[in-house]
């Protein structure tokens, strides 16, 4: 790695230098990139940036970083005299927090890639950052190596926001994809992702939804500028979703995708924001529906825009270490400037709605016995939780017959206590299948 010790002497003005927390496979991408294309950002910013410091905790598993970069004291090298800007990469909540707030105070602006941190604490980080007049930047914190937030922060600043929905976890995703191209259950589907290495060998933070909902809680900060956290998105992951859903989807032309649900709902003093995690059937016909494998996607909806969409890899080293990099150079040319970026901001301060109160559509599948006053029973109930149907079909005859409902907009809650009352009624035999429903007409 010899551009990342070029002589300042060569290049005239002294260059940016940067102290990396975190050298893992995304830290790594970070500092092979920097070393490769050091000459390029050098351009692009108008200064050499030159990674001083990499801070780790076990310096003897990084043979390919010069030792003379290496140390274990990160507190130390955030507020070191020679460091301009941090880049973090270590993930969690401590000690990055403590680490990337001795760094506001040291006058050091910030790249983080750490989507749990600034889900639960990006209100103080930025308050934080603004009081210091330095930048933080987080691009690769959600969907990876895909532009997402500077265009929601600054692109569509001018704009009304009323939707943001998103396939955000490739996990998920690759597994919700494989179930459905060949009938797989959850299970199977799981196991063949961890043997490709797209699941983790504890793949709870992905197949429950934790890591959506905290991107889900960043995106909704940024598109409705109002403070959201982790703990307000309500959360539901995939482990549920069976073979039979799966099916059930297809014969409405529908697939299942783990969505990232943030959308703007009323107007005026009444409104409120509605953040939520949870599998959902979409149509086919949905641009969210043909994407595949471990990829990301998000579906804006604007009001002056109209609708947009971005795609592309959601993770991985070399992906989310061109975010990272994207971030870097902004920062630089900030700092070369003189002035920090422009922040968040969250003077609307809108309410999360309850998932309760959630507008929303269920799919519902029943086994039903295929007698008279079955399917007038069943709707009775509906109606008496005023949940109105806007399709029914029955499958099959006798005592094999299935009624597969899809509801019209409910609050959520009303849907919910629909089913459970459906399951204690002695004509259905089983609700086999419970999905929500987004993008139907």
């Amino acid at each position: 790695m010899n551009g990342l010790a070029t002589s300042t002497a060569r290049h005239g003005n002294p260059p940016l230098r940067v102290a990396l927390l975190g050298c893992g496979t995304v830290g790594g991408a970070v500092l092979r990139l920097m070393d490769e294309q050091g000459d390029d950002l050098a351009a692009r910013i108008g200064r050499r940036v030159e990674v001083v410091g990499v801070a780790v905790r076990r310096p003897d598993h990084h043979p390919d970083v010069p030792a003379h970069l290496l140390t274990t004291d990160a507190q130390a090298l955030v507020v070191r005299d020679d460091v301009d800007l941090v880049v973090e990469v270590i993930g969690g909540i401590e000690p990055a927090r403590s680490l990337l707030m001795a760094a506001f105070e040291a006058g050091k602006s910030v790249v983080s890639a750490n989507k749990a941190l600034l889900a639960e604490d990006g209100v103080a980080l930025h308050a934080a950052a603004a009081k210091s007049g330095v930048d933080l930047y987080y691009e690769a914190a959600v969907a990876g190596a895909i532009p997402l937030l500077r265009p929601l922060r600054e692109s569509l600043a001018g704009d009304q926001l009323r939707r943001v929905v998103g396939i955000v976890n490739g996990t998920t995703n690759y597994i919700l994809s494989r179930m459905a191209e060949t009938g797989a259950g959850f299970a199977e589907a799981l196991a063949e992702a961890t043997e490709l290495g797209y699941a983790e060998a504890d793949p709870t933070a992905d197949v429950d939804g934790f890591d959506a909902a905290a991107k889900a809680a960043i995106l909704a900060s940024l598109a409705f500028h109002s403070p959201v956290t982790a703990s307000d998105v309500y959360r539901e992951g995939i482990s549920a979703v069976t073979a039979i859903d799966v099916a059930r989807a297809a014969e409405i032309g529908c697939t299942v995708k783990l969505l990232a649900i943030c959308e703007r709902v009323g107007d005026g003093d009444g409104a409120s924001i509605a953040v939520r995690v949870h599998p959902a059937m979409i149509p086919t016909s949905h641009p969210l529906a043909a994407v595949g494998g471990a990829f990301n996607a998000v579906f804006v909806e604007a009001e002056a825009a109209g609708q947009l969409m971005f795609y592309g890899q959601g993770a991985g080293g070399e992906p989310t270490a061109s975010a990272v990099l994207g971030d870097l150079v902004a920062v630089s040319r900030n700092r070369l400037a003189g002035a920090a970026g422009p922040g968040t901001t969250s003077y609307a301060g809108l309410p999360v709605r309850p998932m309760a109160e959630a507008p929303t559509r269920y799919h519902v599948s029943l086994d039903v016995a295929d007698k008279p006053g079955v399917l007038a029973t069943v709707a009775q109930e509906f109606a008496r939780h005023g949940v109105s149907i806007s399709t029914v079909r029955q499958d099959g005859r006798g005592d094999a017959a299935t009624l597969v409902i899809v509801t019209h907009s409910a609050p959520d809650a009303a849907l919910s206590a629909t089913v459970t009352s459906l399951r204690e009624m002695d004509i259905v035999r089983a609700v086999t299948s419970v999905l929500r429903v987004e993008g139907l007409a």
